[in-house]
């Protein structure tokens, strides 16, 4: 009998996961395991996906989840991006950048975008037309947002932007991109905006090589350039300049405590997977969750994601009543994302050899996770802004 992720921890469901959540989740495992995990090699050898796979979560609901319907989306919340999260996660396809998409840049033009930029771009996004991606870190500007050097001038009634970017998910994919720049060098900070570039409609912007990670392969990651890249100056998010480092701040919670989704969802496939292994894996003529090491090992791992799963529950629920602070978003970001390193190490340990070998599963997300600690804010930046509240 196959352990199911979703139920390792036997934990009663949150009071956010209702009937429809539950029924988006299952509806989103049954497309991912039919239409995605079947290519799902191919795209990790590519190192990018394909464009249908885009479009094909759109028609089936997966895409803006929790985006009012008027703008094409399904008039969801962050629950019901959580459970398309932790499907993705469950089955094990976490190269697919749909989560960036939905609930990191869908939400800035929802929330700072005019009414004429909603109903230009969600729609689009929606269907998988137009995919997203926010260009936030440059090669010397990282976790310090307020260093970075791209900058926006007014030229008449457009902008031009010159920059660079690196380590931008979506990167070779997206053609709409939420790009951090300066209008206002001198302010500093305050002189941070956000302005929208469709790729598709514009000279002078480049995609630079898609970059050879570690883990998350599938996920293509690049360098961007912009060189008088001209855009309207309607593309500006925000009524007026330098409103952008106020907006970062103001969605970063949500960035953050997406990771912490990725994370606890991981730990639950991870321990799924290697308690279906120690079951069936014999060792000295008894299998190996029969050794008191193994079933130790186990209770202490299964305990720390009881925990970990319970405090990301309250963390949802807290983002939906609309009460999740900076700091409790930072919590949950450095301590599931370090959790997830300790559980899947520790589960590639009790696999043993097969643990090393790319065949098994466990070996997969032993890579994958180690990003988890480093975007969206490095988890040493995390406790940075955690120590600020003591």
């Amino acid at each position: 009998m196959t352990t199911n992720p979703a139920s390792v921890l036997e934990l009663p469901k949150p009071r956010w996961a209702s009937d429809d959540v539950a029924m988006l989740y299952d509806m989103a495992s049954r497309f991912l395991t039919d239409e995605i995990k079947p290519n799902y090699d191919a795209f990790e050898e590519a190192e990018i996906f394909d464009r249908a796979s885009w479009q094909k979560a759109g028609a089936n609901g997966l895409l803006c989840a929790s985006m009012p319907e008027e703008y094409g989306g399904s008039g969801g919340t962050f629950a019901h991006e959580s459970a398309i999260i932790e499907a993705i996660s469950h089955v094990g396809v976490d190269g697919f950048g749909i989560a960036l998409h939905n609930s990191i840049v869908a939400p800035y033009i929802l929330h700072y975008g005019s009414e004429e930029q909603k109903k230009k771009w969600l729609p689009r996004m929606a269907t998988g037309e137009l995919i997203g991606a926010i260009a936030m870190t440059e090669p010397g500007a990282g976790s310090d947002l307020q260093g970075v050097k791209t900058r926006a001038e007014r030229d008449g009634n457009h902008y031009r932007i010159n920059g660079s970017k690196t380590f931008i998910t979506n990167g070779q994919l997206a053609n709409l991109i939420i790009v951090v720049t300066k209008t206002d060098p001198a302010k500093g900070a305050k002189g941070t905006s956000l302005i929208v570039v469709e790729t598709d409609e514009v000279e002078g912007f480049r995609r630079g090589r898609n970059l050879d990670k570690i883990g998350l392969k599938s996920n293509d990651t690049s360098e961007l350039f912009f060189e008088d890249v001209r855009v309207p100056t309607s593309n500006l998010l925000g009524h007026e300049e330098g409103q952008g480092f106020v907006q970062l701040m103001q969605q970063l919670p949500q960035e953050r405590l997406q990771i912490g989704t990725t994370a606890i969802a991981a730990i639950e496939r991870a321990l799924a997977l290697t308690i279906d292994y120690v079951k069936e894996r014999k060792a000295f003529g008894k299998a190996i969750l029969d050794f008191q090491n193994t079933q130790f090992r186990l209770a202490e791992l299964k305990t720390e994601a009881t925990v970990g799963r319970v405090f990301y529950n309250d963390c949802v629920q807290r983002h939906i009543n609309g009460g999740l602070d900076p700091v409790t978003a930072s919590m949950a970001k450095y301590w599931l994302s370090d959790l997830q390193g300790k559980v899947v190490d520790e589960c590639l340990q009790l696999h043993g050899g097969y643990g090393y070998m790319n065949e098994y599963p466990i070996a997969r997300m032993w890579r994958d996770a180690r990003v988890q600690r480093i975007y969206g804010g490095t988890n040493e930046i995390m406790k940075l802004l955690i120590a600020r509240s003591l």
